[in-house]
């Protein structure tokens, strides 16, 4: 299976028909993208009986997009099911609280099982200089170490646990190894670090099968008050891509569970960045 970077122009597209609604009270809103990091397996995705994504590819993210605050249910089917009777994965509940920004992630747990999980998304300020760096586990492999210049800045990050650091802006090499080892699984890359930006990287797909895969996201306008001077090359961490590419993978999903049903959604406002 080929990596795919998560240009969320792409996935995001297949929303844009659901998203065009009344406008709605940011504040009441929540925030919601979705992954998908289950390797091999194009999905469509049904919430509260809708089906809103069709063919969703290992490797994308779609939104973010504005929903009302609720509990959504998701369920995940193979591409072209006639409905949600037999998903691959859920169906599960996701509640989703006004002004705060998630990530719905479709991927594997340790074992190799499909699963999802839904991240909550940290978007408060960032000091001035300084971007964030999230690290998401949601491979099928066991638990991995983070390595910046050969040394582990982040160790023993398990399916499907998140790491949050706050870093200088500039560009860090990172990669990714087995807990305990400095032989790399995935990476070195260099991942840059962006003042006021939370990169969020995931580490998605199987290293049995040997398609271990980085998507990334980013959440942009963190910026504290005032906005600081960029510093030099950051001396630790790592980061991936959608916005670049996903993932740890759950690395997160990848993760394609959760988008709205337009029916079921009542007000809608663009995706703040």
């Amino acid at each position: 299976m080929r990596p795919r970077l998560l240009a969320a122009a792409g996935a995001a597209g297949l929303l844009a028909a659901g998203a065009l609604a009344v406008p709605a009270q940011a504040q009441d809103n929540a925030q919601l993208s979705v992954l998908h990091g289950v390797p091999g397996l194009t999905v469509d995705v049904y919430v509260n009986g809708e089906r809103t994504l069709d063919d969703f590819e290992p490797g994308d993210l779609a939104g973010p997009l504005d929903l009302p605050a609720g509990t959504y249910s998701v369920a995940i089917t193979a591409a072209d099911a006639a409905d949600d009777s037999e998903p691959a994965i859920g169906p599960v509940d996701l509640p989703l609280e006004g002004g705060v920004n998630y990530t719905a992630a479709a991927h594997l747990d340790e074992s190799g099982s499909p699963t999802a999980t839904l991240f909550t998304n940290d978007t408060s300020p960032t000091a001035a200089g300084e971007g964030r760096l999230t690290v998401r586990h949601t491979a099928a492999a066991p638990a991995v170490d983070v390595l910046a210049g050969g040394s582990a800045v982040i160790s023993g990050l398990a399916n499907p646990d998140e790491e949050v650091l706050n870093l200088p802006a500039g560009t860090v090499s990172a990669a990714v190894a087995a807990a305990g080892t400095t032989d790399p699984v995935l990476g070195p890359a260099d991942v840059p670090v962006t003042e006021g930006v939370n990169t969020i990287v995931y580490a998605w797909g199987s290293l049995e099968d040997d398609n271990l895969a980085l998507a990334t996201q980013t959440i942009e306008g963190l910026h504290s008050s005032p906005s600081g001077v960029p510093a030099g090359e950051a001396g630790l961490a790592d980061q991936g891509a959608p916005t670049g590419l996903i993932a740890l993978g759950g690395l997160a999903v990848l993760g394609a569970a959760a988008l709205l049903a337009a029916r079921t959604v009542t007000a809608r406002a663009s995706a703040r960045r």
